[in-house]
């Protein structure tokens, strides 16, 4: 049986920025694994509240955590920082506001090992307060099992263009970093587009669907925040995502398409949220992704890929924009 101390050490990079809400929890949680060979690098992303301190208090107590301060130049060069500081012949990467369950890093060493794999994920939960997190850790007693190995092809098919598209809640071999990186240019869908790259350097990547990773539904996430230019980047992923997936598999032209057009709606759905003045004045962005989408529509067979209802949002917005940008804001504030 293989003895703790000889398992290689795993690298969990944490970038965070004004986390001083939430970062204490996380490296709690980072501290408490069953596997312990771990090296822990928070990556201090231009923090202007409490976070300095915080992060200081938390390496002064723990002795397996390093600290890097950085200016703020967003999560992708964060990442790449921490990489370019790892130790490990392994890495992770956790956000600062989220948790993991005690088992999550044996569970993905062990589906790393046992099918021979370059990257080992697992499934995710969402929680909100800590009671909806105690009752994920219970649930998820039952370490991972049942782990499916995919090649890279079967993997972009199967997980990636089915929504498995986070780079949280996987390990690396660390060898896969001499390869692809971060694009540090985006910061919408960047972690999608480096999955999506990281793909032609992996053999075989292994999943499992036992929920060991606890993605906290901030309120102040990226997700809940009014449009911003930087949005736009969805867009840019999707259209370099799709590069990538035909130089991989042609084939796939038609769902990658798809995929591309719902990161178009989901976009022009941010700007229509915005007050009717604010709305007019992202013209600009909203003649793109009306040129975009007029675009990606006439690939063949993208167009039928969509939801019924995306298809009807798409159809409209294709046609009449404006419209669909009042109508869309309208029922929005109505509900």
């Amino acid at each position: 049986m293989e003895m703790e101390n000889e398992r290689p050490l795993i690298s969990v990079i944490v970038p965070v920025r004004n986390g001083q809400d939430y970062l204490e929890h996380c490296i709690h949680s980072i501290e408490a694994q069953t596997y312990e060979n771990v090296e822990v690098i928070i990556v201090d992303n231009g923090s202007t509240d409490r976070t300095g301190e915080i992060c200081a208090k938390i390496a002064g107590a723990c002795g397996n955590v390093r600290i890097l301060r950085r200016e703020d130049a967003g999560v992708s060069a964060a990442r790449n920082a921490g990489v370019d500081a790892a130790a490990g012949e392994l890495i992770t990467f956790v956000d600062a506001d989220d948790r993991l369950h005690p088992d999550m890093l044996r569970a993905l060493y062990e589906g790393i090992t046992d099918t021979g794999s370059d990257v080992a994920g697992c499934g995710f939960c969402m929680w909100r307060d800590e009671a909806e997190w105690e009752s994920a850790v219970s649930a998820g007693a039952e370490t991972a099992a049942g782990y499916v190995a995919y090649d890279a092809g079967s993997y972009l098919r199967d997980a990636v263009l089915r929504g498995n598209s986070r780079c949280w809640s996987k390990l690396y071999r660390r060898a896969l970093f001499d390869r692809v990186r971060f694009p540090e240019e985006l910061t919408i869908g960047e972690d999608m587009l480096f999955l999506v790259r990281l793909l032609f350097y992996a053999d075989r990547v292994a999943e499992t669907d036992w929920k060991g990773y606890g993605y906290f539904q901030n309120p102040a996430g990226a997700m809940y925040r009014s449009f911003q230019p930087s949005y736009m980047d969805q867009i840019i992923c999707w259209q370099l995502a799709r590069e990538e997936v035909l130089r991989m598999d042609p084939a796939l032209d038609a769902r990658v398409t798809a995929l591309y057009m719902t990161g178009i709606m989901l976009t022009v759905g941010k700007i229509a949220m915005l007050p009717a003045a604010e709305r007019r004045a992202q013209g600009a962005y909203v003649r793109i992704c009306h040129e975009r989408l007029r675009e990606a529509m006439r690939v063949p067979g993208a167009w039928g890929g969509l939801s019924a209802g995306y298809r009807l949002k798409t159809a409209l917005f294709a046609v009449c924009p404006k419209l669909y940008l009042a109508l869309y804001g309208l029922r929005k504030a109505m509900f």
